[in-house]
């Protein structure tokens, strides 16, 4: 009876995860540096498993608390609003990109300015045409983004779990299909990352988007499997929300890319 609990609040144990988070994308990063200097690649790999097992374990350890009743009230609204900084961190690190491409657009700098006579985009770069595969992959991500939404209302409004699953299903379809049509597109680029600040901020701004996409895709697929296992009520579904916020969060983003990069950039 001493150790009862008789509060709302969460007191994590003793854990290693956040130590060997740490070192593994410590290991990542230096292997990336490593790579880039053609010394080998290895060091990445390892990093890169290290980070995988790291986020599989830790997560699947916040998925067992969830389902054991620690997820009270009062630590649901701590989780949303430490999703919400890293939502605001990733706006930041974006907003970087944005900054890199316009200020190189409208105010070069220099005689090693990457605009000559004032051209943007610099001359010899053929950009994509916005109005057609880019446009087709905005209206797929929308799609996926609007069926993300299906879902989240299923469940929380009617707690309907097969709607709720095919939901998922489409919005989780949807985001492989736009990742494949990307790297098409990728591999039809008239243009290089490297030689050119116009290919730099292109393939690092949608690179970038990319890659979340990925993950994006990852975190809906994890809810989908959590779906059939049983998981998520409609008072208690944090780890399904903020997968759609980071999904809806990727769908903006990729709004500004179009708007900016490929309509306004062109």
């Amino acid at each position: 009876m001493a150790h009862a609990k008789n509060h709302d609040y969460h007191i994590l144990p003793p854990s290693l995860w956040p130590l060997m988070a740490s070192v593994g994308a410590f290991v990542m990063l230096f292997g990336a540096v490593m790579w880039m200097k053609d010394i080998t690649p290895y060091m990445f790999f390892v990093g890169l498993v290290l980070v995988l097992y790291v986020s599989f374990g830790w997560w699947s350890e916040m998925v067992h608390e969830g389902q054991a009743g620690d997820h009270t009230p009062v630590v649901r609204i701590g989780l949303r609003y430490g999703f919400i900084l890293f939502i605001m961190s990733e706006v930041m690190f974006f907003l970087a990109w944005f900054w890199s491409f316009f200020k190189h657009a409208m105010y070069p700098m220099g005689e090693m300015s990457p605009i000559v006579d004032g051209v943007w985009p610099p001359v010899g770069i053929e950009t994509f045409d916005p109005w057609h595969l880019p446009l087709i992959n905005t209206l797929i991500l929308l799609c996926s983004g609007a069926a993300a939404t299906w879902a989240h209302h299923a469940l929380v409004h009617e707690n309907n779990r097969k709607d709720m699953a095919n939901g998922l299903i489409l919005a989780v379809v949807l985001g492989v299909f736009f990742t494949i049509l990307q790297a098409y597109e990728y591999s039809h680029a008239a243009f290089g990352f490297a030689g050119n600040i116009y290919g730099a901020n292109f393939f690092m701004a949608t690179g970038f988007h990319g890659f979340h996409v990925v993950i994006g895709t990852i975190f809906l697929f994890v809810c989908l499997l959590r779906v059939y296992k049983g998981h998520f009520t409609p008072e208690q579904h944090v780890g399904f929300e903020t997968a759609a916020w980071y999904w809806h969060f990727v769908d903006v983003v990729w709004l500004f890319l179009f708007a900016s990069i490929y309509v306004w950039g062109q």
